[in-house]
């Protein structure tokens, strides 16, 4: 059977090319990948951990990609597929990222003299068994990572296919007397059943009467708001948006000034994001309209961008100065917190950026009740 989720050899030919084009920049015969997400961005090798992978793109275009030996026949986008011993006898080794990078390293017959790798990740072991010229490229590979392709796109609204179902089930599922741990539970089995497989990723904010935080063995009460920020992974590629509910869906009148305040943002957010609209500027701006509403606090950033990691560029935050590129897909998630408002409401949605502005990507449901 056809899997419309399959690794795009395209997509990935792609990002190749654009990465080939960085390492002519920097006059580097060979970057070496050792970030999951990088290696994944480059090949679509997804590897759970605490397996590992490795992949390598050479001046030349060519793709050498290690995985464990139980996935090496998987369709990868790259030239070659080296395995390695990850367990024996089903027993995990130790040291995966040197097992994996000593099959690559054994796969060459000389050693490039100028080479490009994720500082951040790339072990001691490496750089000292391979004596060369070491660049980092690791903030070149974030960058590269911020606009999403076609393919992308698709991983990321799947995902997001798991978010819809589990609000539509919460919304019929909150009440008083329900624990966050069962709704945890809840949610997790509809996002599960939703994607049809096991999930990569499961998190994050699931507390009642609160701003935030993992679930506790807490019952709800009547007239709490209940924050669910909700992000599943499909195939390693994230979701992340976030929205509030009335526990008995009879919301106050000061929490539904909250929510509207919050609301409001989003219009702000539409009419303002296109190529080149500064990040910055855009979370002073909600920054400014949300401290209207003092005591009520708005204490963290506007949003960010997903990918295949939670929190990628661009950041709608004033301690960088990103601005938005056409490709971009990201999150605005303004929120108002006070004990006024039983805990407080965050909302979130999701948005492309386009050529001349943004396409809403989460068109569901904000209401508290």
């Amino acid at each position: 059977m056809n899997d419309p989720f399959s690794v795009d050899p395209d997509g990935c030919r792609s990002r190749q090319a654009r990465l080939l084009a960085e390492l002519e920049k920097q006059d580097l015969s060979l970057a070496l990948l050792t970030r999951p997400e990088s290696v994944q961005w480059l090949t679509g090798a997804w590897v759970p951990p605490p397996l590992a992978s490795v992949a390598s793109i050479a001046i030349d275009g060519e793709v050498k990609l290690v995985v464990p030996q139980h996935l090496a026949e998987m369709p990868f986008a790259a030239d070659y597929v080296l395995p390695y011993d990850a367990q024996l006898l089903a027993t995990l080794i130790d040291d995966q990222q040197r097992a994996s990078f000593e099959a690559l390293q054994q796969s060459w017959s000389t050693t490039p003299s100028r080479i490009g790798g994720e500082f951040s990740l790339l072990g001691h072991q490496i750089t000292q068994t391979w004596r060369a010229d070491w660049i980092d490229i690791g903030e070149v590979i974030f960058d590269l990572r911020r606009c999403k392709d076609p393919d992308e796109l698709r991983m990321l609204a799947r995902a997001n296919e798991a978010n819809r179902a589990m609000y539509e089930h919460a919304r019929g599922a909150i009440c008083p007397g329900i624990s966050e741990l069962e709704m945890y539970n809840q949610l997790q089995a509809v996002a599960t059943e939703t994607l049809g497989e096991r999930l990569t990723y499961f998190g994050q904010d699931f507390q009642c009467n609160s701003p935030g935080g993992p679930p506790r063995n807490r019952r709800a009460e009547p007239g709490e708001l209940y924050i669910l920020d909700l992000g599943v992974g499909f195939r390693g590629y994230r979701s992340d948006n976030c929205r509030t509910f009335c526990v008995d869906s009879e919301p106050g009148e000061q929490q539904q000034r909250a929510w509207d305040a919050l609301a409001a943002v989003f219009p702000i957010i539409e009419s303002t994001v296109r190529p080149g609209a500064s990040c910055r500027d855009l979370f002073h701006h909600v920054e400014q309209h949300l401290a209207e509403f003092h005591p009520w606090k708005f204490g963290h950033h506007l949003g960010h961008g997903v990918g295949l990691a939670a929190h990628e560029a661009p950041r709608l935050n004033s301690n960088w100065n990103n601005t938005f590129r056409e490709g971009e897909f990201f999150t605005v998630e303004p929120g108002l917190y006070h004990d006024d408002l039983r805990g407080g409401i965050r909302l979130e949605q999701n948005y492309r950026v386009t050529d001349s502005g943004v396409e809403l990507l989460t068109d569901w449901p904000l209401q508290l009740s």
